[in-house]
């Protein structure tokens, strides 16, 4: 056999690999999260998602929604130098993100069951 023949035959069975798989995986909602960064909004996103006194105080008078919020954690940054992730019982997450023009900072205190936002930060950005 000609290695053009060979060459032929592996991409040609890769290809319809790549098909199968392809067809099997569409509309699974499969994910990567390997990094340290997704793993903490996977872990947050999947726990039911509380709002503090104060934080709900400020959503009904500002101009902002629960939507936003949620934008904000399935999209949004860590800054782990502003974190404290080893605190006992609940860690606690500074997570910011950019929504319809505004920087948005949240703090969260990331429990076994609960992630409770305790603070929010709203900044107008200039872009």
């Amino acid at each position: 056999m000609k290695l053009i023949q060979r060459i032929g035959y592996y991409l040609g069975g890769f290809s319809m690999g790549l098909v199968i798989l392809a067809f099997f995986l569409n509309g699974k909602k499969t994910s990567c999260s390997y990094g340290p960064e997704a793993r903490v909004l996977k872990n947050i996103n999947s726990k039911k998602v509380i709002y503090s006194d104060k934080v709900t105080s400020y959503l009904n008078s500002n101009s902002i929604d629960s939507a936003e919020i949620k934008t904000v954690l399935k999209k949004g940054d860590i800054n782990f130098t502003n974190s404290k992730t080893r605190v006992k019982p609940c860690g606690i997450y500074n997570v910011e993100g950019t929504v319809n023009k505004k920087d948005i900072i949240l703090i969260i205190e990331n429990c076994d069951s609960i992630a409770t936002i305790t603070n929010l930060k709203i900044k107008l950005s200039n872009d």
